[in-house]
């Protein structure tokens, strides 16, 4: 087995070929105890709150379309992936009032009468027409697929594309500097230059090939314990000027840290170096990074490290340079009271995901992974 030490160097190569260059580590400056970061202004609404019956929330993705927002994210019975966990979505026309939940997709069946697992896997647009996509996996976390639906209207949806690429996706199509989309999944970075986003998706990773055959919430483990990594999962990634695509990745299990790890790539995507370990705080969670109108980059997420998955509080990060990120904002930090237990349920501010619009921020997130809510501010002034 490789020796974990040798990547926390600055000399990385990457997986695919045989070159190595130097990496900026990047860092965030946070403290848990520092009582001086400001509150934002917000505004928040609750998108859905269960009553008795699907009572598990998680994997939420906001979106504009067409005069109204969409929210997409997975729904399950009582507890965290389990067989027949669908995806749903619902709409609104001015943040504060949402519709009743509706089906996008239920998923097929496994055995019998097993049904699989559907996860909710973000939103790309194009021209007059948005696709909301998800992923799937079989109860043993097998057979793994993409799946796409797309819309003119954002009420009703055509028929499950298949994206033939086997990835069960922690962000949408994000777009490069040069309009290829690449999609951030646990430990792959599928991709395409199809600007639909539709078709022509190519699997990568900074592991070889031959150690995975798909990439969900199970196979990230051990291509990481072959490296002599921590298990790294649920990326985000933003692109500075000089075109490099810089990843975080978040470290979980027993061998979190409290650090984030960190990829790069310097040709658009074709090539990832292995990762290192950043100077970036966590909580163990999903994170989003991002551009703001101003140029800055920002990062939303949980840094804390002193109560680990409790999530909270939620917070904005930014950085002129996308290398330190020194500006600090709680966004939100008041606790939501669970109505019933289930697996894996916890976390006040789950899996945030962010939408600029409109001079605002929208941050969408689970609540203990039981309901929805949205937060918005405005980004002026940051």
């Amino acid at each position: 087995m490789l020796k974990m030490k040798k990547y926390y160097t600055l000399a990385i190569c990457v997986a695919t070929a045989t070159i190595c260059h130097a990496q900026a580590i990047i860092t965030n400056h946070y403290k848990t105890t520092d009582t001086t970061i400001p509150h934002l202004k917000i505004e928040r609404a609750f998108v859905y709150a269960p009553d008795t019956a699907w009572l598990y929330s998680h994997h939420s993705s906001i979106v504009h379309f067409k005069d109204k927002f969409i929210a997409i994210w997975s729904n399950g019975l009582v507890g965290e992936d389990q067989p027949g966990q669908r995806v749903v979505f619902s709409v609104s026309k001015d943040f504060f009032h949402w519709t009743k939940p509706r089906v996008l997709s239920n998923p097929s069946r496994y055995k019998k009468d097993t049904l699989n697992v559907l996860t909710a896997a973000g939103f790309h647009q194009f021209n007059d027409t948005l696709v909301a996509y998800y992923g799937e996996y079989s109860p043993h976390k097998t057979n793994t697929h993409l799946w796409a639906r797309i819309t003119t209207d954002g009420e009703h949806w055509g028929k499950p594309m298949d994206m033939h690429v086997p990835v069960n996706p922690n962000h949408g199509p994000q777009p490069t500097a040069s309009g290829r989309l690449i999609i951030s999944g646990n430990f792959t970075y599928p991709y395409t230059d199809d600007y639909r986003g539709l078709s022509g998706w190519k699997t990568l990773s900074f592991y070889p090939d031959s150690l995975y055959k798909e990439d969900n919430p199970e196979t990230f483990y051990a291509p990481a314990e072959k490296y002599g990594f921590p298990p790294l999962c649920e990326t985000s990634f933003f692109q500075t000027d000089d075109g490099v695509i810089h990843a975080l990745l978040r470290v979980t299990d027993d061998a979190w840290k409290g650090w984030l790890w960190q990829t790069e790539s310097k040709d658009n995507g074709a090539h990832w170096a292995m990762p290192v370990q950043s100077k970036f705080t966590d909580n163990d969670s999903k994170f989003h990074f991002g551009r703001l109108p101003n140029g800055e980059f920002y990062y939303v997420g949980i840094p804390d490290t002193l109560h680990r998955h409790e999530r909270m509080p939620l917070v904005l990060s930014t950085s002129k340079d996308g290398t330190l990120f020194n500006k600090n904002y709680i966004i939100a930090d008041k606790p939501y009271k669970m109505k019933k237990d289930g697996l894996y349920k916890d976390g006040q501010y789950g899996y945030p995901t962010t939408l600029l619009y409109g001079g605002y921020m929208y941050v969408i997130v689970s609540r203990l992974k039981e309901a929805v809510e949205v937060i918005r501010f405005k980004v002026e002034g940051l």
